[in-house]
């Protein structure tokens, strides 16, 4: 017994025995780490596909989606949607068509809020959409965000009194004209929205909003008051953080009298005016 253990001793402690025995498992650690990465590489996940060809802005709906496997490696979260319920009730980009049978890519599928043209979805019957132009300084430094609310201002300089044409400076009047408008869109000078790649840095040029027809004719006026050097200044407000948000309103009779009074009236607004 003493003599086998010796044996196994010294073949244990034989250089040429170690360097072999290192060899074999080297092999034995690659050989197994290669087929678990090749394991994982071709096990199956399951991932949602397109049953139809999906156009442009069409919101993805359940019986337009299907599922199917594919190896793990080809499985990129970054790339790809791996979860049919992450797809459902998204919108296939405004600018892209998903095939028949195409996986569901990212940089294809976004929200309602990111598509270029949501505008048309979201404004109440009997309302008119107004672009006001805006840059980082009247946005707040890109801080008004499609769903919020602003309330908006008028300023205006009027001109000299005509009875007293020396007498001195120009005055200038400025009030809230309408509140409780909500922001449906904001486009760069590209007509992009600026929020649809938050990755990306875009100066905002418009903001869309919808208004009463009343009151879209009143921003239209004031709008080219040139004479008056008249400007339209949006301003944030907490609105949105009601649960019942207020509806759109007037909020200075005095202005609206102003606009009216230094613009052409249509029939329409004579009759309107002469009801109240």
């Amino acid at each position: 017994m003493n003599n086998l253990i010796v044996g196994v001793k010294k073949f244990l402690t034989n250089k040429n025995t170690v360097t072999v025995i290192g060899v074999v498992l080297a092999i034995v650690i690659l050989y197994l780490g290669y087929n678990m990465r090749i394991s994982q590489a071709i096990d199956p996940v399951t991932v949602p596909y397109a049953l139809e060809e999906i156009d442009p802005g069409v919101q993805i709906t359940e019986d337009m989606v299907g599922t199917m496997e594919i190896p793990r490696s080809m499985a990129d979260n970054d790339t790809i949607f791996t979860s049919k319920a992450d797809v459902i009730d998204m919108y296939s980009y405004s600018d892209s068509v998903i095939p028949e049978g195409s996986l569901f890519y990212r940089r294809s599928v976004v929200s309602r809020d990111q598509l270029s043209d949501s505008i048309i979805l979201d404004y109440p019957k009997g309302y008119v959409l107004y672009n006001l132009d805006v840059d980082m300084a009247s946005t707040y430094s890109n801080s008004i965000y499609p769903g919020n609310y602003i309330d908006i201002y008028l300023k205006v300089q009027n001109a000299v009194d005509a009875n007293n044409p020396n007498g001195g400076d120009d005055r200038i009047m400025i009030g809230k004209l309408l509140e409780n408008v909500k922001v449906i869109a904001v486009f760069d000078s590209n007509g992009n929205n600026v929020f649809a790649n938050l990755d990306e840095k875009t100066t905002p040029a418009q903001i869309i909003f919808a208004v009463p027809e009343e009151y879209h004719i009143l921003l239209r006026k004031a709008s080219y008051l040139r004479a008056y050097e008249s400007e339209i200044i949006p301003v944030p407000t907490a609105e949105s953080l009601e649960d019942e948000p207020g509806d759109v309103t007037l909020s200075s009779n005095d202005l609206k009298n102003f606009i009216n009074n230094v613009t052409a009236m249509t029939e329409e607004d004579l009759a309107a005016t002469q009801a109240q």
